[in-house]
C-alpha cells in the first residue's frame, strides 16, 4: 500500500521521525526540515541527483527520487557521523569554531542547524 502526502510518497513502512536534514549531494550545506511540508518546499526548486538524501532524528536515512518519493536506505548515520556533516556545513559559512560542535544525540544535532 502507498500513501500519498501532498507530493511525497511513502511506502508503508516507512516512519520519519522529524526533524530532518536535507543533504545534497556535493555540497556541504545543509537544509533544516521541521515537516513533510518543508521537505516539500525545498524540494520544489531543486533538481535532484542520486546523491542527495534526508537524515531524520534517529539517524535513518531516506534517498529522495525524481518522484519525490523517499526511500529508506540502509545506513542509519550515529551521533559523530551526523556532527562530521554539520561541522562541514559551519566549515563552509566559516562562522564557528568547529571544535565547539559536540553533540550527545543525532536529535540534539540535527536540532542545532535549526534556523
Amino acid at each position: 500500500m502507498v500513501f500519498i502526502f501532498k507530493r511525497f510518497i511513502f511506502r508503508r513502512k516507512i516512519i520519519v521521525t522529524w526533524p530532518c536534514i536535507l543533504k545534497l549531494g556535493g555540497d556541504n550545506e545543509l537544509i533544516y526540515l521541521t515537516s513533510i511540508v518543508d521537505l516539500n518546499a525545498e524540494c520544489r526548486d531543486l533538481i535532484l541527483t542520486s546523491d542527495d538524501y534526508v537524515i531524520d532524528s534517529v539517524g535513518k536515512s531516506y534517498f529522495i527520487s525524481d518522484q519525490l518519493t523517499l526511500t529508506k536506505q540502509n545506513k542509519i548515520f550515529n551521533v559523530e557521523e551526523v556532527t562530521e556533516l554539520i561541522r562541514a556545513n559551519e566549515f563552509s559559512k566559516a562562522e564557528v569554531c568547529l571544535t565547539k560542535i559536540q553533540f550527545l544525540t543525532v536529535s540534539e544535532a540535527i536540532k542545532a542547524i535549526q534556523p
